[in-house]
C-alpha cells in the first residue's frame, strides 16, 4: 500500500530536531508521498531543500498563506510569483482566506487569492485552499472563476454535508485529516454520505494530530491513523482507502 499525505509542513520548526526520522518513519509505513504548502517567503528556503533531499517523496507547492497577507502583501506576492514561475511546483498553496484570529486584512486576503487563482490558471496548476471561518467568502472569490477549469482541493474540510456538496460540485477534492478523528467534531458523520473519490487524506502536521495523539506534535505517519478511521466509517479495507485516495492525489497534482 502507497499513502500519500497532501498536505504537510515537513520544514516546519517543530521538525529541526528530528526532521529526518520523521520523513524515514512515513516513508517506512508506506506513506510514500509528501506534498508541501509554502507558507509565505521564509519558508521556501527550507521547504525547497526538502524536495533536494528527497525527490522521490517530497513535492513543494507555491502560494502565500492569508494568514501571512497583511499591509506588505504586495512584496510578499513578488516574492512567491518569481520563485512560482522560475521552477516547477506541483500546486498552488495554501491560499484562501483565515478570518478566524483578526478580519483586519480581509480585503488583502481577497486580492492576494485572486492574484494567485490568475497564476494557478495561467499555469494550469491546482489550488490548495485555506478556508478557516471563510467558507462563504471563500466561493464569492471562487465564482467569476466558473468554468475556467480551476481545480484543486480544500484543505482540512471540516464543514457540513451541504458545504462538502459544494465543494464537490465545483470539481474540488476534500482534504480529510485528524479532525476525523474527533469525537464531537461531526466530520466523521459527514464523510460518511460523501464517496472517496472525492476525497484525499492529509496531516497538516505539525498540527491537528488525530486521535490518540490530539494536542501533540502531528507527523505524516499518522496518515495510517486517519486512514483507518476513514476505512471504519466507509466499511472498506485499509487497503482501498490508500488505492482511492493516492490515485485522488494524483489526479489532484499530475504525479
Amino acid at each position: 500500500m502507497v499513502f500519500t499525505d497532501t498536505h504537510t509542513h515537513l520544514y516546519a520548526a517543530e521538525f529541526d530536531a528530528d526532521r529526518d526520522a520523521i520523513i524515514q518513519k512515513a516513508i517506512a509505513e508506506g506513506i510514500e508521498r509528501l506534498f508541501l504548502p509554502n507558507i509565505d517567503s521564509s519558508s521556501i528556503d527550507a521547504m525547497l531543500k526538502l524536495t533536494e533531499l528527497y525527490p522521490k517523496n517530497c513535492f513543494a507547492m507555491m502560494g502565500l498563506h492569508p494568514c501571512s497577507v497583511n499591509e506588505n502583501y504586495e512584496v510578499e506576492l513578488k516574492q512567491i510569483e518569481k520563485y512560482l514561475f522560475a521552477n516547477k511546483f506541483c500546486a498552488i498553496g495554501e491560499i484562501g482566506i483565515d478570518l478566524f484570529w483578526d478580519e483586519t486584512f480581509i480585503e488583502q486576503q481577497k486580492r492576494a487569492f485572486k492574484r494567485q487563482i490568475d497564476w494557478a490558471l495561467e499555469l494550469n496548476l491546482p489550488i490548495v485552499i485555506h478556508s478557516r471561518k471563510s467558507f462563504e467568502e471563500i466561493f464569492d472569490v471562487l465564482a467569476p472563476y466558473k468554468g475556467k477549469g480551476l481545480r484543486g482541493v480544500f484543505h482540512c474540510f471540516s464543514g457540513s454535508l451541504e458545504q462538502a456538496k459544494r465543494v464537490i460540485d465545483i470539481g474540488f477534492f476534500l482534504g480529510i485529516g485528524g479532525v476525523l478523528t474527533f469525537k464531537n467534531a461531526g466530520l466523521a458523520e459527514v464523510v460518511e454520505k460523501i464517496d472517496i473519490s472525492h476525497i484525499v487524506l492529509e496531516t497538516d502536521s505539525p498540527y491537528l494530530a488525530p486521535v490518540p495523539h490530539r494536542g501533540k506534535r502531528n507527523e505524516s505517519a499518522y496518515i495510517s491513523i486517519i486512514a483507518a478511521k476513514l476505512a471504519e466509517i466507509k466499511k472498506c479495507s485499509l487497503t482501498e482507502i490508500a488505492e482511492v485516495t493516492t490515485k485522488n492525489s494524483i489526479l489532484l497534482f499530475g504525479r
